[in-house]
């Protein structure tokens, strides 16, 4: 951003609308703090695991040969585990779980076993941590409630695709056959994510697993005969409570390259499209211009913002969709950007260029994701291909204009 110093007689007005806009993101900050906005994180361990394994597989042979680059392309991967057989395959994962269970390039299946094993590991640590009289009561409460999250997900049926158990961690997990799938589904999810708030008991459809399980239990409604597959992707650091990390875009670009990562993973070339909550639609805002040509739809929800002026800005030829309710307290953040604070224009302005969808039936900032809602029904018909029958928004009643 350009200085305000030496620009004449309109310096003071300058200053004086980055000062208000400045104030105005503050004033909303705290007001996001009184209504829930944020949650406590904590951390579970200062060790970062994932890194130690790598580093280990990194100077390992295997069958006499060095094992490849594990944040290699995921073409080279595949190719590398076409060479093994099911048994060696099964060695590899049992040897370094955390590595297999987030190659890019691994089969899907055996990422799904590596995962189950290194969650395991990690449900362990935490239920020695329950015990551990040197951390503070809550220490030992936050270990608890991790650990029977830990054990959730290694529940019979759970298809875990990435798992990082460092700083808080990160996740992953699949809903239906993500290698027959034709058609895939990224749920990106806003602030506060963690292995803690990867799902929830209560309102569940308010944590990334319940807005995916949501999804894709519409998305077979909408069309049973379709081959879909829907992720809970919540594989980047997400900001931590109210402050500058969740209005500015750091995050967000960090997100973005791993967001880009795990499509160009995916073992299909098949049609992807995104759905992307509060700051989760800040990611894919500057992810859009690298995806695959393959990312048909990008759809919002309950967006600050995609860091772009409008939906030319954003450099893709992928569908973008936005909707927000009414009542919505999203709505109050100013859409500016100001010395790197704010995400920028409103998606659902019609100045923007994004198809508007109806979000009829969604309650407030989280309840986009709830069965019966017409915010839900739009996203699985965009998520099966038959974008042309969405019910569009009334600032926008010709969302559907140019569609096939």
């Amino acid at each position: 951003m350009n200085s305000f110093s030496g620009l004449g007689p309109s310096s003071g007005f300058l200053q004086s609308t980055a000062w208000r806009a400045a104030l105005a993101l503050s004033v909303v900050f705290v007001m996001l703090a009184i209504t829930g906005w944020t949650a406590v994180r904590g951390t579970t361990e200062d060790a970062n695991p994932l890194a130690t394994a790598r580093a280990s597989w990194q100077h390992a042979t295997f069958l006499g040969r060095p094992l490849p680059d594990p944040q290699g392309p995921p073409a080279a991967l595949r190719a590398f585990f076409a060479t093994l057989s099911r048994a060696e395959k099964q060695q590899l994962a049992d040897r370094y779980p955390l590595v297999v269970g987030n190659l890019g390039g691994a089969p899907v299946k055996l990422r799904y076993r590596a995962n189950r094993a290194a969650i395991d590991d990690a449900r362990h640590v935490e239920k020695r941590r329950m015990n551990d009289h040197r951390l503070t009561p809550v220490g030992r409460q936050e270990a608890g409630r991790l650990m029977h999250r830990l054990e959730s997900m290694m529940s019979p049926g759970r298809q875990i695709l990435a798992f990082d158990p460092a700083d808080g961690g990160r996740a992953a997990e699949v809903f239906g056959n993500l290698p027959a799938a034709h058609r895939v589904s990224v749920v990106v999810p806003g602030v506060d994510i963690n292995l803690s708030t990867f799902e929830r008991t209560a309102r569940a459809n308010t944590a990334p697993v319940g807005m995916a399980r949501a999804l894709y239990g519409a998305e077979r409604e909408a069309r049973p005969s379709a081959r879909t597959a829907v992720i809970a992707w919540a594989d980047y650091t997400t900001p931590s409570g109210v402050g500058v990390e969740a209005a500015t875009g750091q995050l967000a670009a960090a997100g973005a390259v791993r967001l880009r990562a795990l499509v160009d993973s995916l073992p299909s070339s098949d049609a992807v499209s995104l759905f992307c909550h509060s700051y989760g639609s800040v990611v894919c805002g500057v992810a859009a211009r690298d995806l695959p040509s393959n990312v048909e739809d990008i759809a919002v929800a309950g967006s600050p913002g995609m860091r772009a002026p409008s939906r030319s800005g954003l450099g893709t030829t992928a569908r973008v969709w936005a909707m927000r309710d009414s009542d919505d307290w999203i709505q109050d953040i100013p859409n500016l950007e100001v010395g790197g604070l704010g995400h920028g224009a409103d998606p659902v302005d019609p100045s923007f260029g994004s198809r508007i969808l109806s979000a009829d039936g969604a309650v407030g900032h989280a309840g986009y994701f709830a069965p019966g809602t017409r915010s839900l029904r739009n996203f699985a018909l965009v998520g099966v291909g038959a974008a042309d029958t969405v019910d569009c928004a009334s600032d926008d009643p010709q969302c559907t204009t140019g569609l096939v």
